[in-house]
């Protein structure tokens, strides 16, 4: 049986960062998500890190991301997640559960909420006409394929393109992976399902 996930994460950091200035675990194990493949993702931020970096670890029976910061270099990723529109950094850091804090995650957290319930940078209309043209080639793209295989690529690139063109339309958040799914019912569970039931529907056609 695995330890618990904050006991494994208390661990690690005693063991690898102990004079580190705070220290987070995030991911589903938080949200009460977590499954028998459920990694940790660890925020570490230590002043004395001279740039940041990111790290891969497997320790009783946990795989762990590390991603460590001095008390600088978080802010740019904080931007760059903003403006590409997939908050991952500012969610780890708004979510995460404490571990270690020498009294400077408030600031940080505080600054991760309000990224988060700001939303992100409204579109411009130059790249609401360059994104409906991307849709609209993915979509003859697809109509057009007389192959399998090259219908069910055209099906998820399209997907990707309609999942981002309408949560960024509407002023959300999006994300990757299972992030699609999740921020889409973030916006609207209805919608979310429909086009998750049409795409499902496609996916096993005969």
């Amino acid at each position: 049986m695995r330890m618990l996930p904050q006991e494994v994460a208390e661990k690690f950091i005693e063991e690898n960062f102990l004079e580190c200035d705070g220290a987070a675990f995030a991911g589903n194990a938080v949200r009460g998500e977590e499954t028998a493949t459920s990694g940790l993702d660890i925020v570490v931020f230590d002043a004395s890190i001279p740039s940041s970096f990111w790290e891969f670890f497997y320790e009783n029976g946990w795989s762990m991301e590390v991603f460590a910061y001095n008390l600088s270099s978080c802010e740019d990723f904080f931007e760059s997640d903003c403006e590409r529109g997939i908050p991952s950094m500012p969610r780890m850091v708004a979510e995460g559960l404490n571990i270690k804090d020498k009294g400077i995650l408030k600031t940080f957290k505080k600054e991760a909420n309000e990224l988060l319930k700001k939303g992100p940078d409204k579109w411009s209309e130059e790249t609401i006409r360059t994104k409906r043209y991307f849709i609209t080639d993915a979509l003859d793209d697809f109509i057009g394929c007389t192959n399998r295989g090259e219908e069910i690529f055209a099906a998820n690139t399209l997907a990707q393109l309609v999942y981002e063109f309408i949560l960024r339309t509407n002023e959300c958040w999006t994300g990757s992976s299972k992030w699609v799914v999740r921020s889409f019912n973030q916006y609207d569970t209805e919608l979310a399902n429909e086009f998750v039931e049409a795409f499902d529907f496609f996916t096993i056609k005969v």
